[in-house]
């Protein structure tokens, strides 16, 4: 019997021996019964959330699932997240910004789960919506790419590229099986077509596009601004340091997104878009993240032991503290105690 989360929130539960493929079924009951449209599920890694992602397309087939991934490299790492992948995590994080129409299960890792994101507000206005037929200057569309982590390629052929020749403008907006080609006249978007990345050739009309954000930083004046008076005030004089220097000209720096503190007021996390959404997690999850939150403390320990020293062929390493970017274990117990939901 499964428990009454109608009755019992926000008291927690546990269900033991629930063999693999039975949580997908387990999981997809509780959400349905449960008095709150969306819920969340935490569980150890990748590999896990993919396969309950599969199992519950197969047993729950009506029920919206969204994965919601960990950024895909180390923590004080040099580089950043893959384009595409911080795609999918905008995606999710847009689409949690508006109502469920029906019942809708986040899925993330333990990974996923510790780690802040930008806040709500960063997102508003931040999705352009463009039809064939429309009127948009293609300037306009450019500075969107821009802005929101595109990058200009010579030929688009991964999510996140765009280019521009004459009157046609191609783009792999995140989320699209294919890259798009809009053919202009002057400022009227005449047809929006998918074609093959490898061939180029188009293979099929589209009525419309959205486009997202494929950066969790948007370069404009503001969070520019915030993060160089930020920086400063954590670091001290920032003279010949590169990743200063890029992002106060407004130019992307591998491994920006590890200082994302920096350009916000505050960062949310993954409840703040779900605040009153069950919160259940696999029955490893509370060892994984005290394995996750001590390798943090041990990056953040080896960056911390070279600041300020230059590492051979590459700049100094300014890291901050691992606090402003990652749960805790008391903020992370504080939040999942304080929701229904349980272990399984």
């Amino acid at each position: 019997m499964l428990p009454d989360t109608k009755t019992l929130h926000p008291v927690r539960y546990s269900i033991a021996n629930a063999p693999e493929g039975q949580d997908a079924v387990t999981l997809a009951r509780l959400v349905e019964e449960s008095s709150e449209p969306t819920w969340l599920h935490i569980t150890r890694d990748d590999a896990c959330m993919a396969r309950l992602s599969d199992s519950l397309a197969f047993f729950a087939p009506n029920l919206e699932v969204l994965c919601f991934p960990a950024w895909d490299c180390l923590p004080f790492d040099r580089v950043s997240p893959r384009r595409e992948l911080l795609a999918e995590r905008i995606d999710v994080l847009i689409r949690l910004l508006q109502p469920a129409s029906g019942r809708r299960l986040v899925l993330t890792t333990v990974n996923g789960f510790l780690q802040r994101v930008p806040p709500r507000r960063a997102f508003v206005d931040r999705v352009l919506e463009i039809a064939s037929g429309s009127e948009i200057a293609p300037e306009r569309l450019i500075g969107f790419f821009q802005h929101n982590g595109y990058v200009r390629a010579d030929t688009v052929g991964e999510p996140g590229e765009f280019a521009m020749r004459g009157g046609i403008i191609d783009v792999f907006p995140p989320g699209s099986a294919q890259p798009l080609r809009l053919d202009f006249f002057g400022d009227e978007l005449e047809k929006i077509r998918e074609f093959d990345a490898l061939s180029q050739r188009t293979t099929g009309d589209r009525p419309s596009l959205t486009l997202k954000p494929v950066s969790e930083i948007v370069l404009e004046a503001g969070p520019i601004e915030r993060f160089r008076t930020g920086y400063r005030e954590a670091f001290g004089a920032a003279k010949d340091d590169p990743l200063y220097e890029a992002i106060s000209a407004g130019r992307p720096h591998p491994g920006m997104e590890h200082w994302l503190p920096l350009f916000y007021d505050t960062l949310d996390t993954l409840c703040d878009y779900l605040p009153k959404a069950p919160i259940s997690l696999d029955h490893q999850a509370q060892e994984t993240r005290n394995a996750r939150l001590d390798s943090i403390a041990d990056f953040y320990a080896a960056r911390k032991s070279l600041e300020g020293a230059a590492e051979s062929g590459g700049w100094a390493y300014r890291p901050l503290p691992a606090e402003r970017l990652y749960l805790d274990a008391e903020e992370w117990d504080r939040r999942v105690a304080g929701r229904a939901g349980g272990q399984m």
